[in-house]
């Protein structure tokens, strides 16, 4: 038999409404989405710094962090599980792994919104299909698309992990903005311009957008 036929979904007793309302505010997933180097990190965590100053709920998802544990490389895995799960399970950077790591922080950050709380993600996300996907799982309104916008060229001067200058010298494959591509948004909730202005001002511009939105 299979298993999934015997997964049924258990309501909280905790409903979303009630946890809103404690919170003082809705839930809500905030995505950054933007190039290496644009500042979507900075950005996010100054946000969730201002907002927990206010007594918000809200949490931080960023790519490197979560490439360490939930969507764990190949060789990370390796070192604690063993070949075998390493291969099944690690996501690596071609195109199928990206949709899968976007895939699963949307469902991690969709558990967020449905308990009240602003998720706030800071991923490259370079495919529209895939964010597109994401929006998708979330009632409207819910899902806010944060582009996070600076020149390549400003991200290359910034390069505070070195990636961009390892990828001109061939060090690194699919790098995204050198040889493989980065998908703009095509009508995001905001754009944030990040080459012009400093982290406080881009985060009290996502405030007062969610201010104005009826969130906070």
């Amino acid at each position: 038999m299979d298993n999934d036929t015997n997964v049924t979904w258990h309501e909280s007793s905790v409903s979303r409404e009630m946890r809103e309302r404690k919170n003082g505010h809705k839930g809500c997933v905030v995505w950054f989405t933007g190039l290496s180097g644009s500042g979507k990190s900075t950005v996010a965590n100054t946000l969730d710094h201002r907002l927990h100053q206010a007594g918000r709920q809200s949490v931080v998802l960023d790519g490197d962090n979560v490439r360490h544990g939930l969507n764990a490389g190949p060789g990370m895995l390796n070192e604690t599980h063993g070949d075998e799960f390493a291969k099944r399970f690690g996501l690596g950077f071609s195109a199928t792994d990206r949709e899968e790591n976007i895939r699963r922080i949307g469902a991690v950050a969709e558990i967020f919104t449905q308990t009240g709380v602003i998720a706030l993600t800071a991923f490259i996300s370079p495919y529209r299909i895939d964010r597109d996907k994401v929006r998708n799982t979330l009632k409207e309104g819910e899902f806010i698309e944060v582009f996070v916008d600076a020149p390549i060229e400003v991200c290359e001067q910034r390069d505070p992990k070195g990636l961009y200058k390892k990828a001109r010298a061939g060090e690194i494959k699919g790098f995204t903005g050198i040889d493989d591509p980065y998908e703009e948004p095509v009508a995001p909730e905001l754009i944030l311009l990040a080459a012009e202005k400093t982290p406080d001002i881009l985060a009290d511009e996502v405030i007062s957008f969610l201010q104005n939105k009826g969130i906070l």
